[in-house]
């Protein structure tokens, strides 16, 4: 038997009430979940093969999510970064469902209090949004800040995460 290359790229297009979300498997490992006009979005020729097979616990995880049935995700990823940014994904990763944490308190959890800015640039190319929850971080004012999907999207998965916008998210 052999094992799947770790270049093997997979994709596949799955409807949320977000929009179409382009799901993306590194030898068959979840590495990318984009959203339609996400900034920091890969080449379309980058994503691999049209093939659902690898996605089948990520989409019945994001419909349980979707469902308000789960509030964090147990999946294995694969995600492609420098070490800091690496450490700063599975930072997000801590953020509970519903909370928020601004880049400084973010930075100062990870024991960089002066990095909130390269925090904030590493959040900016997480590659598996919703999953990896860089939604969940905001400026320090309490304001929206840059989201990869739009702050309208941003504001969406906050309000769903707490329970304040009035049911399902609208589709974009």
């Amino acid at each position: 038997m052999t094992t799947p290359s770790t270049t093997t790229r997979q994709h596949t297009v799955v409807d949320s009430p977000y929009g179409a979300l382009t799901l993306v498997a590194t030898g068959g490992v979840l590495s990318g979940l984009y959203m339609t006009g996400q900034r920091h979005r890969p080449p379309e020729e980058t994503f691999g093969e049209p093939d659902g097979r690898p996605f089948a616990e990520t989409v019945r995880q994001l419909d349980a999510y979707f469902a308000g049935e789960l509030a964090e995700f147990d999946l294995p990823l694969h995600l492609q970064g420098t070490a800091f940014q690496r450490e700063v994904w599975n930072g997000l990763r801590r953020i509970p469902y519903g909370a928020t944490r601004s880049y400084g308190e973010l930075a100062a959890e990870l024991g960089r209090p002066q990095a909130s800015r390269a925090v904030g640039l590493a959040n900016g190319r997480n590659p598996v949004g919703i999953i990896v929850p860089c939604h969940r971080v905001i400026g320090a004012s309490g304001s929206l800040t840059g989201y990869g999907g739009g702050l309208e999207r941003k504001r969406r998965l906050l309000a769903f995460e707490r329970g304040t916008d009035g049911g399902t998210p609208a589709l974009f």
